[in-house]
């Protein structure tokens, strides 16, 4: 797309995520990305935008926040949770940000290897790695946390078989307890993540799995995500370190060199602020296991959310508006394809509505209570209930921050909605905005193929 002149703008104008998301939105429409366009059938209606400035940002606040806590030369690897935003292009970035990939699934490895991530800045987790998947990984020199002791036993194997380069790791729930979204609390008594370190018998088999495998050189942990507080991540690493202490040392020597200490740090969905800090989380990790930046171990964090949620933007054309039973509706076209979370989960994932006018200006006017629904065919489809906004009309827009991880980057298919495309933006002064492609619009006949249209009479 052509850049769009924004010249009444400055350097400390746009030096912020929302003066730059403005000039988004307003470049958006006025490069045709989104709104009536006489070139174009259908009408751009939905558009997905990444600010590559804020991504390169929390990138440099993550690494920024570790080089100042660990001691000089203490090996680091940040590695991005590539399920938060499964992007080649964003993974491509990130990585040239200083940050690798976390992967849990072949696909996420395909992904990591098309951005060109090195073998030895990524790591592979998952709770049920085939063995195709575990050879590859070994053949390739790629990190590997083992989840569990058949899958140890599967390693024993593949290693026995064929010298490999990866290290490798045995990941462990400390079973610290859950934060306030069950679904996504990964240090229960009964997770399905890792081995157990509270069960009878655990530790002292734990103990026996290092003693015999001298390869095992890591141990991980994942204790964070949203609705878990810090302490209680904290808690779960600092039950990882003392677990390394023991290892090293009933062994007598440094066999376990690294800890991956996971992700998870919780985002702020309800303002612009950026909180917690990954340097609010390096201090919550000082005070609970100050021996982890001693140098004694190699570092592995695998954010993701964090990083890029809160540098993705969905814009969207009001298509209608209607009152029913005195509640105002505006009928958009982003909803639960695209914040799927937030509509079958409201309360633990709300989303702030920010709205513009046609031309992509911040509309006004006094707040009236209303409805923002998606364009899916069941009733719960919203994106708001009763949210106090400027009274929208049909051709107004809406902007939706805060979804770069989980959200737009990956679809849901109901009602064979189509993927929308994906931009990412750059703002240079005075004010340009350019869009680079991140992701092509689904087109029709891409939703059919993979439909089976090519095989229609496969059941008669």
């Amino acid at each position: 797309m052509a850049d769009a002149p924004r010249t009444h703008t400055t350097e400390s104008t746009s030096s912020t995520p929302a003066a730059r998301r403005n000039l988004a939105v307003e470049a958006a429409v006025a490069q045709g990305l989104i709104g009536p366009d006489p070139g174009r059938d259908p009408d751009p209606s939905l558009v997905c935008l990444l600010d590559t400035a804020g991504i390169r940002a929390s990138a440099a606040a993550l690494t920024d926040a570790f080089a100042a806590a660990v001691a000089p030369g203490t090996p680091v690897l940040h590695a991005f949770a590539v399920k938060a935003a499964p992007l080649v292009p964003v993974l491509r970035l990130l990585d040239d940000a200083g940050i690798g990939c976390e992967v849990a699934s072949a696909g996420e490895l395909a992904l990591a290897r098309a951005a060109g991530v090195a073998p030895e800045r990524t790591v592979l987790d998952s709770p049920a790695k085939t063995p195709a998947e575990l050879r590859e990984a070994l053949a390739l020199g790629i990190a590997v946390n083992a989840d569990n002791r058949q899958e140890l036993h599967r390693l024993d194997a593949l290693v026995a078989a064929a010298p490999t380069r990866s290290p490798l790791g045995i990941r462990i729930n400390p079973q610290t307890g859950a934060g306030a979204i069950d679904a996504l609390s990964t240090a229960t008594a009964t997770s399905k993540f890792g081995v157990a370190l509270r069960d009878p018998g655990a530790r002292a088999w734990l103990l026996r799995a290092f003693a015999d495998r001298p390869w095992l050189t890591r141990l991980h942990i994942h204790s964070g995500s949203q609705g878990v507080p810090l302490a209680l991540i904290a808690e779960g690493v600092r039950e990882l370190h003392a677990l390394a202490e023991e290892i090293n040392a009933a062994a007598g020597r440094r066999q376990v060199d690294t800890l991956d200490i996971g992700g998870g740090l919780p985002v702020n969905f309800g303002s612009d602020e950026t909180t917690p800090t990954y340097a609010d989380y390096v201090d919550a990790l000082r005070s609970a296991a100050p021996g982890l930046f001693s140098g004694t171990y190699g570092l592995v964090t695998e954010f993701g959310r964090s990083l890029v949620a809160k540098h993705g933007l969905v814009l969207s054309l009001v298509e209608y508006t209607k009152t029913t039973g005195g509640r105002a509706i505006a009928l958009t076209h982003a909803g639960v394809q695209l914040a799927t979370r937030t509509v079958y989960a409201p309360a633990a994932w709300p989303l702030r509505i920010l709205p513009y006018d046609a031309k992509g200006a911040p509309l006004t006017g006094p707040p009236v209570p209303q409805d923002i629904a998606g364009p899916a065919c069941f009733a719960g489809d919203l994106l708001a209930t009763a949210r106090e906004l400027p009274l929208l009309s049909p051709g107004d827009l809406i902007a939706i921050p805060d979804t770069g991880a989980y959200a737009f980057t990956a679809h849901y298919g109901y009602n064979s909605l189509p993927r929308p495309a994906i931009y990412g933006f750059t703002v240079a002064e005075p004010g340009f905005v350019r869009f680079a492609l991140v992701r092509a619009e689904q087109s029709l006949a891409a939703i059919a193929a993979e439909a089976g249209a090519a095989v229609p009479d496969a059941l008669l």
